[in-house]
């Protein structure tokens, strides 16, 4: 194994197995003009509900996921997301021939993070120049958009289809073909059901054509049905040369995890869309997003971080959404990964930078957790403890969902105390008292009651957490790992505070297990990993975390020697990206900005794949898009370059530095007040 050497840290620059050619980046679009199929990794266009994912192939994508939506299928014998009716599929034909990735020359794909579009363009022989916009609109959660534009070269005849079709795993297909015909407008319909793979759920999408010509004016529709997986709506329309044709498509997935009548629902937001038509859609879907990228970003002195970090930032905000009440996997909506799961990656790594820059998207995180104490409970039940026990992969239901292969299922505890530390910051930051009472408290309060049950009371300051998965989850079956027992102590002190803010009793236990619950140090003096640890590698941060964010260490001394040492004993490759960015945050914190900015590159540009610079869990690694490290990232820069902290008051900006070239780092919208720090 090859460990990490701090030389090459500091030397490393982009040591990349990919190259990125854009000279100048533009801080809100990312543009790519040589696209190779066999070495393509997707951007999504997602709007906290329903996440798209580009294809190399025009008018295509690759999946179509729908957060919440989970059934039982392949390995593992857990739920799992599922892929639902790629809705936006088109075809296209000019002059009888189907257009596909071969015949589209000068291909270009562009994302546009401001407002959340993803545009390919590319020229058919001498004939047409070809343009499409897809969206996830951000103000109608199950409802995406595609504009259309051709621009005829010469006379020609076009064919564009709608096309419906069911992903493999789906069965029992319906398809259906409708057309609502009223005096002021024509509605045809396209629309699919299928059931989940153990019929759990019901699963629908509807699409419609949008035509720009007056009612009655419009091409006439043919309907095709193909096989039970696939059917489609298509028409046909002469151009002349120099004519510009443009149409859309709309079209809505929901399931029954979603809406107890899925097909009719489905159908019926399509309408609405339809009716409110494509300039009004667009109109609302922008200014949603600038009312998101009000809190930002803003680096001065490296227009590449800049763009990096508001891809990081672009995604974050994708996969998440006020009021939904779901939560974020590590693969947000990217596609499959991690069965779409719920961890600890929520609390700890993605839910601190939406909760300073998004407080009611974080809010809906929070939620996720509050409406799943019940099945928490019954599983401390089940283990033997008292209160909550959260478990480490959650999904629809909130019981256990780690496949049993997987140890971190029984063992990985310290999930428990990282959700009631998100409750406790939510508080911290929104000062709301009445959810508090109402959410958070019966959170705090449950999850404590679990670390009182669960630690093994061996005399003063030997309260032992015994037998776990640390958070360096190289690390199985452990006693008295420095992370779990961190965390388990800040949850005991923040539930005892809650309570004195409430006015409410605490259980004078808490403190008292609080106090004995030991961390351990080496001989060298710094802080042990766990009782048994003797210098092995670890997989990820653990001890590191005790500075930020359980603040359990705030000696400057001891942070430098903890970071020092397990900064080697992280290895260069096959490790996940959140690792470096809090090595980031707190050389940063501790005025090594040089340092600080070593880790910062490192803890992403190796994971970067092309063609939009999209992030996998490790370096050199191929499951992009890991949510998880940007989340991370982002802290870095909130908490370690830009200084803020959460405390019990709200947020507050501590001393900090920046890197060598940065000129500036603004960040606005922060917290509820919305306010604007600023670094030099």
């Amino acid at each position: 194994m090859r460990f990490l050497r701090l030389a090459i840290i500091l030397f490393f620059l982009l040591p990349s197995k990919y190259s990125f050619s854009q000279s100048k980046p533009d801080s809100w679009k990312i543009s790519v003009n040589k696209i190779d199929p066999s070495n393509y990794y997707g951007i999504s266009v997602a709007n906290g509900m329903i996440g798209v994912v580009s294809s190399p192939e025009p008018f295509k994508v690759k999946n179509v996921v729908l957060a919440g939506a989970y059934d039982q299928y392949g390995r593992g014998r857990v739920s799992n997301f599922l892929n639902s009716f790629n809705l936006l599929n088109m075809n296209l034909d000019i002059d009888g021939v189907r257009l596909d990735a071969k015949a589209a020359k000068n291909l270009k794909q562009e994302l546009d993070m401001r407002h959340a579009s993803f545009t390919g363009s590319f020229d058919y022989q001498d004939k047409a120049v070809v343009t499409y916009t897809y969206y996830s609109l951000r103000q109608l959660p199950f409802t995406v958009l595609m504009d259309v534009s051709i621009i005829a070269k010469k006379d020609l005849v076009i064919s564009p289809s709608s096309v419906m079709e069911a992903p493999d795993a789906l069965k029992d297909v319906q398809n259906y073909y409708n057309e609502i015909d009223r005096p002021h407008v024509n509605i045809a319909l396209l629309t699919s059901s299928a059931k989940s793979p153990t019929g759990k759920l019901q699963l629908c999408a509807s699409t419609t054509f949008m035509f720009n010509e007056a009612h009655g004016q419009e091409p006439k529709l043919i309907h095709e049905m193909w096989d039970n997986n696939m059917h489609l709506t298509k028409f046909r329309k002469n151009l002349k040369a120099g004519q510009t044709y443009k149409f859309s498509i709309v079209g809505s997935s929901i399931t029954s995890a979603h809406h107890p009548d899925p097909l009719n629902e489905a159908e019926r937001l399509t309408i609405f869309a339809k009716l409110e038509g494509r300039d009004r859609l667009i109109k609302f879907h922008n200014q949603a997003w600038d009312k998101l990228w009000e809190s930002d970003i803003q680096i001065e002195g490296d227009a590449q971080a800049q763009q990096d970090v508001h891809s990081m930032l672009y995604h974050l905000y994708s996969f998440s959404r006020a009021g939904s009440g779901f939560s974020l996997s590590p693969m947000g909506l990217s596609g499959l990964g991690y069965n779409g799961h719920v961890f600890w990656d929520t609390e700890i790594w993605m839910f601190p930078a939406l909760l300073v820059l998004q407080p009611e998207i974080a809010k809906s995180l929070v939620e996720y957790r509050y409406q799943r104490l019940d099945a928490a409970r019954k599983n401390a039940f089940s283990h033997g403890y008292n209160g909550a026990m959260f478990p480490w992969e959650s999904a629809d239901t909130g019981v256990e969902e780690t496949p049993v292969w997987a140890l971190s299922g029984p063992f990985e505890h310290h999930i428990t105390a990282c959700v009631a530390l998100a409750a406790w910051n939510y508080y911290s930051v929104t000062q709301d008292k009445e959810w508090l009472r109402e959410k958070g408290w019966p959170i705090l309060s449950s999850t404590a009651d679990f670390w009182a049950s669960r630690v093994e009371r061996n005399g003063p300051g030997k309260y032992d957490i015994k037998n776990v998965v640390a958070a360096d989850e190289w690390a199985e079956n452990v006693d008295n790992n420095a992370f779990t027992n961190a965390a388990a102590k800040a949850n005991l002190q923040n539930a005892t505070a809650a309570a004195k803010l409430l006015g409410v009793k605490a259980d004078p236990d808490w403190m008292l297990v609080s106090n004995n619950i030991p961390i351990l140090k080496m001989e060298n003096g710094v802080t042990r990993e766990h009782a048994t640890y003797k210098g092995e590698g670890i997989k990820q941060g653990d001890v590191n975390l005790l500075p930020y964010p359980l603040k359990e260490i705030t000696d400057p001394d001891q942070i430098r020697k903890d970071l020092e040492y397990y900064e080697t004993r992280v290895p260069d490759e096959g490790t996940p990206a959140m690792t470096q960015a809090i090595f980031s945050l707190l050389y940063a914190r501790l005025g090594d900005g040089k340092k600080a900015h070593a880790f910062f590159k490192d803890s992403y540009v190796p994971n970067l794949n092309p063609p939009f610079r999209v992030i996998a869990e490790t370096k050199g690694g191929t499951n992009p898009y890991f949510a998880t490290g940007a989340g991370g990232i982002i802290q870095s820069l909130l908490m370690g370059f830009g200084g803020l902290d959460i405390t019990d008051k709200g947020i507050v900006q501590l001393k900090s530095t920046l890197p060598p070239g940065w000129k500036s780092l603004k960040m606005t919208g922060v917290g509820i007040e919305k306010k604007t720090y600023l670094v030099h």
